[in-house]
């Protein structure tokens, strides 16, 4: 019998904090700032607008706006304040079209420049707000299975990484790079592969085996598996954690769950075919089953039989 269930928690990303284009356009805010509260009609007079008191005002003004979008850049990034600053953006666009509309001739030039300067900051700071607003939707999957196996035996046969890829269908490659760390590459939605570098963060012999990806995976994860004895001796309880950042959030589960890859149900069918490679020794489907999805077609269909002696042993070693 398979259980499993998902929990989504959605987050914010928090890697604004070092990205340079956040903190460069966190800079530029804070220079521009400066120079229009410390010299607004110079900088009303470099625009071709003239210092008139309504320019120096509009001047100090945006001035003072532009110091605190510096202020929430620097000090507490957030998408919100990328976003401030296209609000901001656009205001200036509208003043400066408006003062294009109203030129009198005189330091026209500088007001075209600087307009055209204005729509290029304001089409950095758009992409920058659009790939910065990145909602991850943290997903904890969870599920568990019995098994005809005790946990040292059943815990062998996982901790043979290179195996994994015959029960979970879209593990396409696992191979271990150091004494503690591993390469994975997996089939993802839409034809496309995601590859990850993993370490394991703890290996108990006959009861637990964890690991998490490192920095720069295409899919950030985590994962535990317990190896717990079945009440009456029935055999071991395989009980699997895996949490990870799932691509596009709620839409994207959503998307994907539409075209039949929904995470919690691959977590159950892996775990079934677990079960069979273990006890029977290959994935069991019947003459009708359906292919699925590319990695799928790798489960080729026979007819159930037991095992001999010596496969029973090369699946237990």
């Amino acid at each position: 019998m398979i259980n499993g269930t998902v929990t989504v928690h959605p987050r914010a990303d928090s890697s604004l904090r070092h990205d340079p284009v956040t903190r460069g356009l966190g800079w530029v805010s804070a220079a521009l700032g400066v120079v229009q509260l410390l010299a607004p009609a110079r900088f009303a007079r470099n625009l071709g607008v003239g210092d008139a008191p309504r320019h120096r005002l509009t001047s100090t003004l945006v001035g003072i706006r532009e110091l605190g979008v510096a202020g929430g850049l620097l000090g507490l990034p957030h998408p919100a304040w990328l976003w401030a600053r296209v609000g901001g953006d656009a205001m200036d666009l509208s003043l400066l079209v408006r003062a294009l509309h109203d030129h009198d001739g005189r330091g026209l030039s500088r007001t075209v420049a600087g307009t055209a300067a204005t729509v290029a900051i304001t089409l950095t700071d758009l992409y920058a707000a659009v790939t910065r607003t990145t909602r991850r939707t943290s997903m904890e999957l969870r599920s568990t299975t019995t098994v005809t196996g005790t946990p040292d035996e059943v815990y062998r046969f996982w901790s043979r990484l290179d195996r994994l890829p015959t029960f979970m269908a879209h593990l396409e490659d696992v191979r271990m790079t150091g004494e503690r760390r591993s390469h994975w590459r997996a089939a993802a939605p839409f034809g496309r592969d995601v590859e990850w570098d993993a370490e394991t963060t703890q290996d108990v012999p006959g009861e637990r085996i964890a690991w998490r990806s490192l920095d720069g995976a295409d899919v950030p994860n985590s994962g535990e598996v317990r190896f717990v004895p079945a009440p009456g001796g029935r055999g071991t309880e395989l009980h699997v954690t895996l949490t990870y950042d799932l691509p596009g959030g709620a839409v994207g589960k959503a998307v994907t769950k539409y075209f039949g890859e929904e995470p919690a149900q691959q977590l159950d069918d892996d775990l079934r075919r677990f079960k069979q490679v273990f006890e029977v020794g290959e994935v069991v489907r019947s003459d009708g089953a359906p292919h699925g999805k590319r990695a799928r077609k790798e489960f080729p269909q026979h007819p159930a039989r037991p095992l001999d002696d010596d496969e029973r042993k090369e699946v237990l070693a």
